[in-house]
């Protein structure tokens, strides 16, 4: 069969840029090439569009060299809407060279503009199909305040907040530390807007809250204070197929040391947490926590895929912690090995992302 053109698009503006590169190594690896031409895009931290090497090794992520795209001179030129499709890049002599025709892009990237909506309405402007979340589901999912509003509106669980903006806080903080001392201890502050865990703290005594209001300010001006839930931290694996929405097996994050699941532990295999799965849990518990990720994918109106975090309590409640919209595909990231343990191979999940990309 004739081959499809994917472009993966990686890097970005964000402070999860290194993370993104990170997924795009793992994807260029395993994207199945017997089915796919590969159009490897990278964003700078500036914002540029460059086109990259298609080398999987250059975005290897370990502690000591964290992958990005760095501005090599060249410019991708995104075809125009009822345009011809063909994606050029402009090169450092200024000359343009044609790339091929773009049937899809796979966008792996995380946190601002590209998580967020805003580079999912890009490509529907460009009239350029894509995989993964839409606007709508992408941008209410990035804004933990939002998100919750329309769980919480579907009847899920979540965890009792107080959203606190940087202004109200700065101008009158009395009110609100009032508010914030009546969800109880421990706390999690932690952005409004961000993601992989960049700017939460773990608060245990209120005399902690303005340092762990100050590191989550640094990311956004819109920061939520949450009621620590005691419970199993259960993650679950949401994918849109051509046969419906279907639940991964859920995982586990088992905390052996650690305080809770941060960058480190995500991202750099660090001391103190495991990646468990499938999760040790019960036939019953299995199929209520998949019920509660399928209902809250729908809640959100969600497209593509989402790992869903939930807390599975002593009592069988399930709080649901949020949503993410675009998941690392890392090699020590949950939402692939949840589908690795359901029985579809990391290769099979990319086709099925680009597929359903192509589907839209």
């Amino acid at each position: 069969m004739d081959k499809q053109t994917v472009v993966v698009l990686f890097g970005g503006r964000s402070s999860e840029h290194s993370i993104s590169s990170a997924t795009a190594g793992g994807v260029l690896a395993a994207i199945d090439r017997d089915r796919y031409d590969v159009i490897p895009v990278g964003i700078t931290r500036d914002g540029a569009f460059v086109l990259e090497q298609d080398d999987p090794a250059k975005f290897a992520l370990d502690a000591q060299s964290m992958p990005e795209v760095i501005d090599n001179g060249t410019r991708i030129r995104w075809p125009e809407a009822g345009g011809d499709r063909v994606l050029r890049v402009i090169v450092p002599d200024g000359s343009a060279v044609e790339l091929g025709v773009v049937d899809v892009v796979l966008p792996i990237l995380h946190g601002t503009h590209g998580e967020d909506g805003t580079i999912q309405g890009f490509f529907d402007i460009l009239e350029i199909p894509y995989a993964g979340g839409g606007v709508l589901d992408s941008a209410m999912c990035m804004d933990k305040h939002f998100m919750k509003v329309a769980l919480e509106s579907d009847g899920i669980a979540v965890s009792p907040w107080v959203t606190v903006r940087q202004r109200a806080w700065r101008q009158d903080s009395a009110s609100l530390r009032a508010a914030i001392a009546e969800l109880g201890l421990p706390l999690f502050v932690k952005p409004a807007r961000a993601g992989s865990s960049v700017g939460v703290s773990k608060v245990e005594s209120l005399g902690e809250l303005d340092a762990a209001l100050e590191v989550a300010f640094a990311e956004d001006e819109k920061v939520l204070v949450e009621t620590g839930i005691v419970g199993r931290e259960i993650e679950v694996a949401i994918l849109e197929t051509a046969d419906g929405v279907r639940a991964s097996l859920p995982g586990e994050i088992v905390l052996t040391s650690r305080g809770f699941y941060d960058f480190e532990g995500k991202y750099l295999g660090g001391d103190g947490v495991d990646v468990v799965c499938p999760a040790e849990m019960s036939d019953a518990e299995i199929a209520a926590v998949q019920r509660v990720g399928v209902r809250a994918f729908e809640a959100v109106d969600g497209k593509g895929l989402a790992r869903v975090d939930v807390f599975l309590t002593a009592d069988g409640d399930i709080v649901v912690n949020e949503l993410n919209t675009m998941p690392g595909f890392t090699p020590i990231s949950m939402f692939p090995k949840c589908w690795i343990a359901s029985g579809m191979s990391y290769g099979e999940l990319i086709t099925e992302l680009i597929e359903g990309g192509l589907r839209r």
